[in-house]
């Protein structure tokens, strides 16, 4: 019965919430859930900002109560996962062109597609590939995006490496820092957490902004000429 018990616990796990997925699957889970972020479509919704900074934390022993993580494995899983993930979604890209988002009725999915194309126009190849990396949604994306529309291969995997590496073990070692300097940081776990979400969602914020303001400088230029 016990072991029934704790068996259900184990399954039941919120796949939105980081620390639930670290009491669950520990470090093997990091590298996983950041494939599945980078490199799949239906991966987009998953924590991947959270997750690696809160298994940073937790590699400190300082918070959730005896839930511990080695760092050295988990820098490992997490670049892994992260520049694995990547390159399979720009051969997914590549290959199936933009069959695979058309397939897709997420509204959420789409606007990213259309952020991730405009990045790629705005910035160049290099400076969108590393900047999706830190946007939600758009770092899903982008991979595919890159493929389909023909950035070649070493380009994209010279920078998806460069993004890849910054972001997976800068956020990673961002939370082992903190916890390793700041006491009984678990409380204020999610407040942090909060904070990180909204400095990630800074990139896409602006991108909007300087879409409507371009939007309005052409009408008015278009009044003007008329």
């Amino acid at each position: 019965m016990t072991t029934a018990v704790h068996l259900s616990s184990q399954l039941a796990v919120n796949v939105l919430d980081a620390r639930s997925l670290l009491s669950a699957f520990g470090v093997l889970g990091v590298g996983v859930v950041l494939f599945a972020e980078t490199g799949l479509l239906i991966g987009f919704f998953l924590p991947g900002d959270s997750l690696l900074f809160t298994a940073g934390l937790l590699c400190t022993g300082a918070a959730d109560h005896g839930l511990k993580l080695s760092l050295a494995p988990l820098l490992v899983a997490a670049a892994v996962g992260a520049l694995a993930g990547s390159q399979c979604g720009y051969l997914l890209g590549r290959r199936a062109g933009g069959a695979l988002l058309a397939r897709s009725r997420s509204a959420r999915l789409h606007e990213g597609a259309k952020r991730a194309e405009e990045l790629l126009e705005r910035y160049g190849y290099a400076k969108a590939i590393v900047l999706a990396r830190f946007v939600p949604v758009v770092r899903t994306v982008l991979n595919p995006m890159a493929g389909a529309l023909g950035v070649p291969v070493r380009t994209f995997t010279l920078w998806q490496v460069t993004g890849g590496l910054v972001w997976s073990l800068g956020l990673t070692l961002a939370g082992y820092a903190l916890g390793s300097s700041v006491p009984n940081v678990d409380r204020y776990l999610l407040p942090i957490v909060a904070v990180i979400v909204a400095l990630s969602l800074i990139p896409v914020a602006s991108e909007v902004y300087r879409s409507r303001r371009d939007a309005k400088a052409n009408a008015k230029a278009k009044e003007s000429r008329g």
